[in-house]
């Protein structure tokens, strides 16, 4: 039984995937990542994991199995067994083992097993259809600076007692005459302007002037024409409005078993209680087990966090749950 497929499954809506007598596959959700080397934008993603000291039988695997196949729960538990054999014969004999679409798990010098997770999935179902995006690096040019001729110009330097000749205005510039008419073609353009700009100002503000009005009558009309009718017979019953609040919703749970035995589950949900956990207790779920929780959340961010102080202090092979809706 291939039963990696299953397991590439369960990744996508569960944090931890034990497999019984193997090791568990843990996710934690990454934030979007920029490859300055690359040039590379990453989406989030979850990263995977795998803790081999998590070896204890949840469940969720041989149901999942069980009910995607449709076989009995026992079968599906052997057929673990089996793939697990064949995974740990591999090992021995090839030094390494590959599942697809999770990663490479190989034995180091010291018998140990080193964890490759691939980067062909993305178990982030929030990015779904989101890929790495190339951002070429900006080019920045220098533009070359332009060096502007200079205009050699004739200075004509003249002294206090110099004499001017009487032919004087023969032999004068025509560009001093040029000079002059734009001087006075300028004199008489500000003019204009300026009356030009003060009639423009007196029409604009008759305009406004006379449409104040109109919107000052178009009012006054409004409210004469307007009829109030205040006695009782006149005022008819608005319809009453009916608010519904949302309940708030625990939908994060801190796993600490499953059992098959209803007594087995209510003995450890004694023991919670007694160590001070708001621990509780479902019915029995569709794949015949109680669930035991050491609590449940509103936000994913604190069920986590009381995962890892539950897990330091009492249980290292707690996990969270995410309820379906």
């Amino acid at each position: 039984m291939k039963i990696e497929h299953y397991i590439s499954q369960l990744l996508y809506r569960y944090q931890c995937v034990t497999v019984p007598g193997f090791g568990a596959f843990l996710t934690d959700t990454q934030s979007a990542q920029w490859n300055g080397t690359t040039h590379t934008f990453s989406p989030p993603k979850k990263v995977i994991t795998f803790n081999a000291y998590l070896k204890n039988n949840d469940g969720l695997l041989a149901n999942h199995i069980a009910v995607s196949e449709k076989i009995p729960y026992e079968v599906a538990v052997t057929g673990i067994e089996h793939a697990v054999h064949e995974w740990k014969l591999k090992l021995q004999e090839f030094g390494g083992l590959s599942l697809k679409n999770i990663g490479e798990i190989t034995l180091n010098t010291d018998k140990n097993l080193v964890f490759v997770p691939s980067d062909q999935m993305n178990y982030l179902t929030d990015s779904f259809g989101l890929s790495s995006v190339v951002s070429p690096s900006i080019q920045r040019e220098i533009l070359s600076q332009l060096t502007e001729e200079v205009l050699s110009e004739e200075v004509v330097e003249t002294t206090e007692n110099e004499a001017i000749p009487l032919d004087a205005g023969k032999r004068s510039n025509p560009f001093l005459k040029y000079a002059a008419i734009v001087v006075v073609s300028a004199g008489l353009l500000g003019a204009g302007g300026y009356f030009g700009n003060q009639y423009y100002q007196q029409k604009i503000e008759a305009e406004t002037l006379a449409v104040q009005t109109k919107v000052q009558q178009k009012v006054d009309q409004k409210i004469q024409e307007a009829t109030f009718v205040l006695d009782n017979t006149a005022i008819t019953s608005l319809p009453a409005v009916t608010l519904t609040l949302k309940s708030e919703t625990f939908p994060y749970h801190v796993v600490a078993g499953a059992f098959r035995l209803e007594e087995n589950a209510d003995r450890v949900l004694r023991e919670l209680k007694k160590l001070g956990y708001p621990a509780r207790k479902l019915g029995v779920n569709k794949h015949g087990l109680y669930p035991i929780f050491y609590g449940s959340f509103t936000s994913y961010s604190e069920a986590q966090q009381k995962m890892q102080e539950i897990k330091k202090s009492h249980n290292p092979e707690a996990w969270v749950l995410i309820e379906e809706h």
